[in-house]
């Protein structure tokens, strides 16, 4: 099977590269997915079975300082790629993210339920989920959350950054949902794209968790269990973009074909080089 990647050079991209050897990897600036004709080029070029579409603007607070250039990236360029897939018969494998749903049901989200983004990266991410299902026969959609990997930018350098710079934190405590890691999310995809049941599907690491009792978490594991950290509210934390609250995902469809992800707190262990 002849596996694409877009945004290879991303820190899920890297992942999928080293759980799929022999995948072909695009990337800006030589393929930039909101540019339709090198889509094109580049899968004409390739002709591949299944594209993981990992590909993504994932700064959420961007998105919402830019709503344009987050619909240009999620939902323009995930069209570009469903277009290019149609045409030469690949099946894609879109990535998408909790913050489709709205953080209001009070539990985790299946599958089933219905979305409703309450910011622009959610919405972004949601428009690319649209053209996926409306251009497409063959196609996973895979949300997930809260992503960690090595060298990007995520929440568990962030806190051990902040740690140190700061000597002290502020963390929200009412914001919840499920840490990922990327080897596990990419080992997953791996797996799920193997099984040929096209649909949508949640991966996270199993379990969830607050800001709050993540980022103490981190210090703990990370040797800073002497950096006090506070809680406060969303309300309290100011920043451009308003995330769900209660966003957790639950795993229904892939632990079905016998997929799951390992718990968060032991990615997070073996993400730190922690033995505890």
């Amino acid at each position: 099977m002849q596996i694409m990647i877009t945004g290879a050079n991303g820190q899920l991209g890297q992942a999928l590269l080293r759980q799929l050897p022999g995948a072909i990897g695009i990337a800006r600036p030589a393929v930039d997915i909101t540019d339709a004709e090198a889509v094109e080029r580049a899968v004409a070029a390739h002709r591949p079975d299944v594209i993981i579409h990992a590909a993504a603007l994932t700064d959420v607070d961007g998105a919402a300082r830019d709503p344009e250039l987050a619909f240009r990236i999620n939902g323009l360029g995930t069209q570009a790629v469903a277009l290019a897939a149609a045409r030469h018969g690949a099946a894609v494998a879109y990535v998408s993210s909790n913050e489709v749903f709205d953080g209001a049901a009070g539990r985790p989200y299946t599958e089933f339920d219905p979305v409703r983004p309450i910011n622009a990266y959610g919405a972004s991410k949601l428009a690319g989920e649209w053209f996926v299902q409306h251009l497409l026969q063959r196609f996973y959609i895979v949300r997930t959350a809260w992503v960690t990997g090595p060298g990007g930018r995520n929440f568990v350098h962030r806190i051990q950054q902040l740690a140190d710079e700061r000597g002290s934190l502020r963390v929200v405590s009412d914001e919840i949902a499920n840490p990922t890691f990327v080897d596990d999310l990419a080992g997953g995809i791996a797996r799920l794209i193997a099984t040929g049941r096209y649909g949508i599907y949640h991966l996270t690491n199993s379990g969830f968790v607050s800001r709050f009792d993540y980022a103490r978490r981190i210090l703990e594991l990370s040797g800073r269990s002497h950096v006090p950290i506070t809680p406060i509210t969303l309300a309290e934390f100011q920043r451009a973009s308003t995330p769900p609250p209660f966003a957790p995902l639950a795993n229904l469809m892939a632990a079905g074909l016998g997929i799951t992800l390992r718990p968060w707190e032991e990615a997070l262990r073996d993400f730190l080089g922690s033995p505890t």
